[in-house]
């Protein structure tokens, strides 16, 4: 996916086994973003940047919606612990992942494996991705700031 590009319509299950889709945001933004693992640090620093932001983040017209891999056992676990306020969709198959690009060949210790690139979508009211953020670009302890600075 692209800058320009539609975004699809089915985004997947949440935690709780929910389908989220891109029409249950109509006339919002939203920012969508995968990241490679619950409970690990720089995940977690990620999640907790956008939950502290969060209410900034509507107030500017967005929702936010996270994607790993993660069973959805795993999500609750991760939301509960950290308090997030936003859903989680659990994208075991990585049928979004791959569709989006956020899934691909890491290097990781010197050995590559496949995997998710941590990358945030942002997409407007009508589903049109309008900007992209991915790898080193995100810190993920200040995302949500970098976010707010270039929305």
């Amino acid at each position: 996916m692209k800058i320009g590009d539609r975004a699809p319509e089915v985004l997947g299950k949440d935690e709780l086994g929910r389908e989220i889709c891109l029409s249950d945001f109509k006339g919002r933004k939203l920012v969508l973003y995968f990241y490679p693992k619950d409970h690990t640090s720089g995940c977690t620093a990620e999640a907790c940047s956008l939950r502290d932001h969060y209410s900034e983040l509507q107030g500017m017209g967005y929702e936010v919606v996270g994607v790993s891999k993660d069973s959805a056992a795993s999500h609750v676990k991760f939301k509960e612990k950290n308090q997030l306020p936003f859903p989680l969709i659990a994208d075991v198959d990585h049928t979004l992942l791959e569709a989006m690009g956020a899934w691909g060949e890491k290097t990781m210790y010197g050995k590559k494996t496949m995997g998710t690139i941590r990358t945030t979508f942002v997409i407007n009211e009508e589903g049109i991705i309008e900007q992209i953020f991915a790898g080193r670009q995100i810190d993920t302890k200040n995302h949500a700031t970098q976010l707010i600075e270039k929305l």
